[in-house]
C-alpha cells in the first residue's frame, strides 16, 4: 500500500489511528504494541499476501538468531544468522541477474527463475543483520518478541526506511512514549505528512511525464538532442529528490502520530558542497548502515590510504547493487566511489589552503557546491536509465555530442520549452535555498537526531512552524492541494525506492 494512495489515506490511516488511540486510552501498552503489529501486517499484505510469510518467516527466524546469540556469544551463530538473511537477499534479488550473466558470459541457456522481488526485502535484511549485529557486540538487552516484531515491521518505516537501528526505536515502544501529548504528535505528524504528499504528487510526479519521455526514446535506441537530455537529466534530479524527501517526510510524519521519533533519513542533499557531504545528507541512514557495517569492518581508513581508496569503492559498489540487480546500479556505486577517492584525494592534497586563499569565498562555496551537484546528476543518469546504451545516449546529448536526427520524435517535447524551464527554475530554487521539513519543524523535534538539520541562511525563526491556527490552514491547503492532484492523476505512481 502506497502512502500517496487513496486506500491509505481513506481506508487504513484512520482505523489504525482510532484503534491506537483507543488502546491508549485504556494504558494497554501490549496491546498497542500488537495492534500496530497487526496494522502493519495487513499494510504489506495488501501487496501480496504470500510475501507475507516471507516477512513473517524472515521475523521469526532472526529473533531465534537473536535468542541463540545471547545464550551462547557464539560468532559462529552471528556468522549462519548473517549468512541466511543474505542468501535469503541474494535469492530473491539477484539470481536471475546472476543467470542472465552468467547465459551472456558462457553462452549458456539457463532457463530464468523470474522470480518476483519481495516489497521491501532490502530494507527489513538490512535492519535485521544490524540487530543480530548489535546483539552479538552487547549492545543491546534482551528484547521480547513483541516489540522486535514492531521493530522490523512497523508499517511507516518497512518498506522503504528509513533503516532504523534497535537503538532507534525499540527503546521508545513503551506506554510512556505512547501517552505523550496527543495534539502535539497529531498536529506535528499531521503536518509532515502534509508537506511529504504535496512533495510526491505535485513536485516529484508533475516532473514524471518528463522523465519518462526522454529516458524512454533514449533506452528505445533513439538519439537524444542537446535540450531534451538536459531536460531529461534535471527533471529525473528533481523527481528522486522530491520522491524521496516526500516518502521521508511522510515516514516520519506517519510515526509521529504514534508518537514514535525515526532518525532523520533526507537532509537537502543537494545544498552539499562535497561528495562527503552529500552522502552525510542523502539516505542518511543507509550510509550509516553501509558505513559502520561495511566499511570499518573493512578496515576503514585505519590501514593506510591506498586501502581506504579500496574499502571506499567497494563499499559504493555493494551500495549501488543494493539498490537493484543491473549494472547500470553498479556503474552508479562505482562512479560514487570513484568521486569520493577524488574528494578524499583532494581534501588531503598539499598546498590546497594555498591554492583555495586566491579564490573569493562566494565563488569557492558556489563552485564547490556546482560541481558536486553536477557530479550526482551525472551519476543519476545510470541510475534511471534502463541500459547503458541510454544512459550514454543521454550523456552524449548533455555534451552536446549528438546529431539531431528526428525532429519529429521530440517535437512534443521540445515544441515549448520555456514554462519547462521556469518549472525547473522554481524547484531548484526550493531544494537549493528553502527550508526543509525538519527545519520548519526543528524545534518540536521531528526527528531523533535533530541537531544535524541544516539550516537555511535566510530562515528566521518567525517563520518556523508552530502549532496555531495559521499554520493549520496552511497545511491543510497543501495536503488538500495533493489530493486533488491525486484525484486527477491518470495512474499512481510508486515511491521510486519502493523498487528497492
Amino acid at each position: 500500500m502506497v502512502f500517496s494512495s487513496l486506500e491509505f489515506i481513506y481506508l487504513f490511516l484512520p482505523p489504525t489511528l482510532l484503534g491506537f488511540l483507543l488502546l491508549r486510552y485504556l494504558r494497554w501498552e501490549l496491546g498497542i504494541i500488537w495492534w500496530l503489529i497487526a496494522a502493519s501486517l495487513v499494510f504489506y499484505a495488501w501487496w501480496s499476501p504470500l510475501h507475507l510469510v516471507l516477512l513473517l518467516a524472515s521475523v521469526g527466524v532472526n529473533f531465534g538468531f537473536h535468542r541463540a546469540i545471547l545464550a551462547t556469544a557464539s560468532r559462529a551463530v552471528l556468522a549462519a544468522g548473517i549468512a541466511g538473511n543474505l542468501a535469503t537477499l541474494a535469492y530473491f534479488k539477484y539470481a536471475d541477474f546472476l543467470i542472465a550473466n552468467v547465459n551472456a558470459v558462457a553462452g549458456a541457456e539457463l532457463p530464468m527463475l523470474h522470480i518476483v522481488l519481495p516489497l521491501a526485502i532490502s530494507f527489513f535484511t538490512f535492519q535485521q543483520v544490524s540487530f543480530l549485529y548489535d546483539t552479538y557486540k552487547g549492545r543491546i538487552a534482551d528484547c521480547d518478541f513483541a516489540r522486535y516484531c514492531l521493530f522490523v515491521v512497523f508499517f511507516s518505516q518497512l518498506i522503504a526506511g528509513p533503516i532504523v537501528l534497535q537503538k532507534d526505536t525499540i527503546p521508545q515502544f513503551r506506554l510512556t512514549v505512547f501517552q505523550q501529548r496527543i495534539f502535539m504528535n497529531l498536529a506535528i505528524g499531521g503536518s509532515l505528512f502534509a508537506i511529504g504528499l504535496f512533495k510526491k504528487i505535485v513536485l516529484a510526479d508533475g516532473v514524471a511525464p518528463l522523465v519518462n519521455s526522454v529516458f524512454g526514446l533514449a533506452d528505445a535506441g533513439e538519439s537524444v538532442p542537446m535540450e531534451a537530455a538536459w531536460i531529461g537529466a534535471l527533471a529525473y534530479t528533481f523527481q528522486i529528490y522530491f520522491d524521496f524527501s516526500g516518502y521521508c517526510d511522510m515516514a516520519l510524519g506517519l510515526a509521529r502520530l504514534f508518537g514514535i521519533r525515526l532518525p532523520i533519513n533526507f537532509n537537502s542533499p543537494y545544498k552539499s558542497r562535497s561528495i562527503v557531504e552529500f552522502w552525510r545528507h542523502w539516505h542518511i541512514t543507509l550510509s550509516r548502515f553501509l558505513r559502520d557495517y561495511l566499511y570499518i569492518p573493512l578496515g576503514g581508513s585505519k590501514r593506510g590510504k591506498a586501502r581506504r581508496y579500496v574499502n571506499l569503492m567497494a563499499t559504493m559498489v555493494l551500495g549501488g547493487l543494493w539498490h537493484g540487480a543491473s549494472w547500470t546500479f553498479v556503474f552508479w556505486g562505482l562512479l560514487h566511489g570513484f568521486y569520493l577517492i577524488v574528494n578524499h584525494a583532494w581534501s588531503g592534497l598539499p598546498g590546497k589552503a594555498a591554492i583555495l586563499s586566491v579564490v573569493p569565498g562566494p565563488l569557492r562555496r558556489a563552485s564547490a557546491q556546482g560541481i558536486t551537484l553536477l557530479a550526482v546528476v551525472v551519476a543519476w543518469v545510470f541510475f534511471r536509465a534502463e541500459s547503458f546504451d541510454g544512459a550514454l545516449a543521454i550523456l552524449q546529448g548533455m555534451a552536446g555530442l549528438t546529431p539531431y536526427h528526428d525532429h519529429r520524435l521530440w517535437a512534443a517535447l521540445l515544441s515549448d520549452t520555456a514554462p519547462t524551464w521556469i518549472q525547473f527554475a522554481a524547484l531548484g530554487a526550493i531544494v537549493l535555498w528553502a527550508p526543509n521539513a525538519i527545519e520548519f519543524l526543528k524545534k518540536y523535534r521531528p526527528v531523533i537526531d535533530v541537531k544535524g538539520a541544516l539550516g537555511a541562511a535566510w530562515f528566521r525563526r518567525r517563520l518556523a512552524w508552530r502549532p496555531s491556527g495559521g499554520w493549520a490552514t496552511a497545511l491543510s491547503a497543501v495536503a488538500v492541494t495533493a489530493i486533488v492532484q491525486l484525484y486527477r492523476l491518470d495512474d499512481l505512481t510508486e515511491f521510486i525506492y519502493f523498487n528497492f
